[in-house]
């Protein structure tokens, strides 16, 4: 029997054509040089980023490549200047990716943490509160949770942060290639995505940002796009990220039938354990995500099992190095610890069917019809 890959918000696999344009780039030079191998390789960097900015609703000499979505993320939070003068503090939402959270923490400001409710979304009543202050902030914000899917009022933390005087970067990370993707239409000033979420190649990501916005360089070098990010660009990653860019856009129009295979997993999932807990379930969330519990589960005894049937899915608590850690993220959500400690992550994408969420129904169901077993003996 095939596997069936239920892990897309960890990465896409590849796409075919995305794999085949890596591989004819390999062969391309080295886009800082002047001779007709270089040349070559500049426009090829070059096509990829209009792509990008197409697909994204930005402009392409706001685009900064990188080395994927964390160093997008730890470069956008190096931005300094906002409308109102210096920034004098950072503020982060208390579900936001390590990526963010870490960078923040050893950025040497000020970190003000702002809660979520139930669902995971932000409380703007307390940033209203922490915008309060005079002091121009940095306000950090994921647009799409990597764990529960649950979206972020983007518009009206915009309005807010654009009233204040402050800037407003968002990580766009999870959400790329799932929903429509706009800086324009979000209206922040910096935007972070990746290539491996999208169907594109790991390695490579981007921090796009509005016409204007200084950038400081995190990694310095030979001055590489245009002196925001130093190292020779990663061609071949960078082409099939452009790519991957092109095809995710053409396919933005499935999202609703990818919502319809997630509401009939839960609804059968509900429908066997109705003490089920699905997390993010009463807010907006993407169409291809779903994070669940049970207490008296645990989250990596519950993946390796289903690895075990063929399945892979991720634990809900954030994986380091191939470790499950507790969940800050159902943490904040005021989850209990022995419900979150057996959250998992399903996440569908473009080759998921139905067969594939019912063996993942079937295989759950029968975990947790053992741990019923158990406690009635």
């Amino acid at each position: 029997m095939s596997r069936v890959y239920l892990d897309y918000n960890a990465t896409a696999p590849i796409r075919p054509q995305v794999q085949d344009a890596v591989a004819q780039a390999l062969g391309f030079g080295n886009a800082s040089a002047v001779h007709a191998e270089g040349r070559r390789a500049r426009a090829a960097v070059e096509t990829a980023r209009a792509s990008l900015a197409e697909f994204c609703g930005a402009v392409p000499e706001g685009i900064v490549f990188t080395s994927g979505g964390t160093e997008a993320c730890n470069l956008a939070l190096g931005m300094r200047a906002a409308p109102a003068g210096k920034i004098q503090r950072i503020l982060t939402s208390a579900v936001e990716h390590a990526a963010v959270g870490q960078a923040a923490a050893a950025s040497g400001l000020v970190v003000d943490v702002v809660p979520v409710d139930e669902n995971g979304v932000i409380d703007l009543t307390a940033l209203d509160a922490a915008l309060s202050t005079p002091d121009p902030a940095l306000v950090c914000v994921m647009v799409a949770n990597n764990e529960t899917g649950v979206l972020q009022p983007i518009h009206e933390i915009a309005e807010r942060v654009a009233a204040h005087g402050s800037l407003l970067f968002c990580d766009g990370v999870q959400a790329a290639g799932k929903i429509p993707l706009s800086l324009e239409v979000l209206a922040c000033d910096a935007l972070a995505v990746s290539a491996h979420k999208i169907g594109g190649p790991m390695g490579v990501g981007a921090l796009l940002t509005r016409p204007g916005l200084v950038v400081s360089p995190n990694i310095f070098g030979g001055g590489q796009e245009l002196g925001r990010r130093g190292g020779s660009e990663n061609v071949a990653g960078i082409v099939g990220f452009g790519l991957a860019a092109k095809l995710s856009a053409d396919e933005l129009a499935r999202a609703p039938a990818l919502g319809e295979k997630r509401d009939r997993l839960e609804t059968d999932l509900r429908a066997g354990v109705p003490e089920i807990r699905i997390f993010g379930a009463d807010a907006p969330r993407l169409s291809n995500t779903s994070c669940f519990g049970l207490a008296g589960l645990h989250s990596e005894t519950v993946v390796m099992a289903l690895d075990l049937a063929g399945i892979s899915v991720s634990a809900g608590a954030a994986c380091s190095s191939g470790k499950v850690s507790r969940s800050h993220v159902l943490d904040a959500m005021g989850v209990e610890h022995d419900v979150s400690s057996g959250a998992i992550r399903v996440s569908l994408g473009r080759d998921t069917n139905d067969t594939d969420c019912d063996r993942l129904v079937e295989s759950w169901l029968k975990l947790a019809s053992k741990l019923e077993h158990a406690a009635a003996q």
